[in-house]
């Protein structure tokens, strides 16, 4: 009797150990898939902050940068038969460093630039910049004048020359391109200085003058190399002039007023 009731509590308490350890294992399992699905989304979490980051930095790197819109140089105050850019010049059109100008063979275009005015003649063709805040343009072909109140409000290039006021009075001086390395440059008023790098010179009031550039450019060159030992002609020059130029008659004086007119009358604003 004894014996049965022992193995009846025996037999019991195997059952409770196995239900116990049963409840154990599941949880253990239910505990291992939570703790994986954590990790499950902690990875996507993780990943999905690494995708927003990469398209964030990816939008950086297409976005255009804005950069700040380039001032002014001046205005068209007067225009007939010209061309800015490829479209036809108004007055009161605004003008940017890069700007081309230009006009046909009766045409003109005049531009007030801070207090310099410049004045492009018929069948001529320019390109204004700016040097250091400075108005400034480049004469292609044609002819030119400009009018300043002192020496560092404009200056005009041709090829490597560079044509400026000489002094803070009032100064009119007019440029024509004969060819690309060949030009007239005229003070009508003031006195005007031209400058090919280190070589500058100054043009007096009521002077013009014919100015080659680079005059030495063809000079003949000597036989070089072997069996030239002794060879003749004078020294190089340690230094050049960079350009010549020989004075010319000025215009008359119908043409000096004109000039005058065109960049001084109150009708020209």
């Amino acid at each position: 009797m004894t014996r049965l009731r022992v193995a009846r509590l025996t037999g019991t308490s195997s059952k409770a150990h196995f239900t116990v350890t049963g409840n154990i294992d599941r949880l253990a399992v239910a505990g291992r898939i939570r703790s994986f699905a954590v990790t499950r989304r902690n990875d996507r979490v993780a990943i999905s902050k690494s995708l927003l980051a990469l398209l964030v930095a990816f939008s950086l790197l297409t976005t255009p940068v804005w950069a700040a819109p380039a001032p002014s140089l001046g205005t068209v105050v007067y225009a007939n038969r010209a061309f800015l850019g490829a479209g036809n010049a108004s007055v009161g059109a605004t003008v940017f460093s890069g700007d081309r100008l230009s006009t046909d063979q009766s045409g003109s275009v005049q531009v007030r630039a801070g207090a310099a005015r410049f004045l492009l003649s018929g069948a001529s063709m320019a390109t204004l910049s700016q040097e250091d805040a400075t108005p400034a343009a480049t004469l292609a072909f044609g002819s030119a004048s400009f009018s300043t109140a002192n020496s560092k409000t404009f200056a005009l290039h041709v090829a490597s020359a560079v044509i400026r006021p000489n002094s803070d009075r009032p100064t009119i001086g007019q440029v024509t391109v004969l060819s690309p390395k060949e030009l007239i440059v005229k003070s009508t008023r003031g006195s005007l200085s031209i400058a090919v790098e280190d070589d500058v010179r100054e043009i007096p009031e009521g002077a013009a003058y014919r100015v080659v550039l680079d005059p030495n450019a063809a000079d003949p060159q000597g036989p070089r190399g072997a069996g030239t030992k002794g060879y003749g002609g004078p020294p190089h020059k340690p230094a050049r002039d960079k350009f010549i130029w020989y004075a010319v008659a000025v215009a008359g004086v119908a043409t000096v007023w004109a000039v005058h007119e065109a960049l001084e009358s109150p009708d020209r604003p």
